[in-house]
């Protein structure tokens, strides 16, 4: 090694990461992906109640949350790896979930630590609802949010002027002139 290497720093544990910590890497996901997630670990659900929960197959659960995993795993800088077909893909997203209901079972090296990080994730799952609901009303509460509601609501009532402008202000149409009845008839 030269002298002018840098030292790397080791990855993070993830057994040992803080709420603050998967609060922050939760919140860099995508919504969905972290739906999956918070409804698997922290509300406890099994993988088939997750799945009918999103009214889809267990199996198809299992590959969307090993998806999520693996985006949580990036997001929290735990070293990880993303499959390299679909047959891989599906081999994980079973092991990930034998060993999540099992609490035992190996997984594949490169999930170890997704899987520590997910064990982590729900063991704090109560902490890490109670973050998540802090951070929403926080980030109601605060005043970019106030903002954007009155922007809104101005551009509602903006639109709501206008329509009621252009149907008053709307030329008057005349009612469709009644045919004269032929003379015939008319008697």
């Amino acid at each position: 090694m030269s002298e002018n290497a840098a030292p790397v720093s080791p990855a993070p544990d993830a057994s040992h990461f803080s709420t603050a910590q998967l609060l922050a890497a939760l919140r860099a996901l995508p919504y969905r992906e972290a739906a999956f997630l918070l409804t698997r670990l922290t509300q406890g659900r099994s993988q088939e109640e997750s799945a009918a929960f999103y009214g889809i197959s267990p199996e198809a659960f299992s590959v969307h949350f090993l998806r999520a995993a693996l985006g949580l795993s990036r997001a929290a800088s735990v070293p990880c790896r993303p499959p390299e077909n679909d047959a891989e893909e599906d081999v994980w997203a079973r092991a990930l979930a034998g060993a999540l209901e099992q609490d035992t079972g190996g997984v594949p090296p490169a999930l170890a630590a997704t899987l520590a990080l997910c064990r982590r994730m729900r063991a704090q799952g109560d902490e890490v609802t109670q973050a998540l609901q802090a951070a929403e009303r926080e980030e109601e509460d605060s005043p970019r949010r106030r903002r954007e509601d009155l922007l809104r609501r101005l551009a509602v009532l903006a639109l709501l002027a206008l329509t009621a402008w252009l149907y008053f202000t709307r030329p008057v149409e005349e009612p469709p002139k009644r045919p004269n009845p032929p003379p015939s008839i008319q008697r």
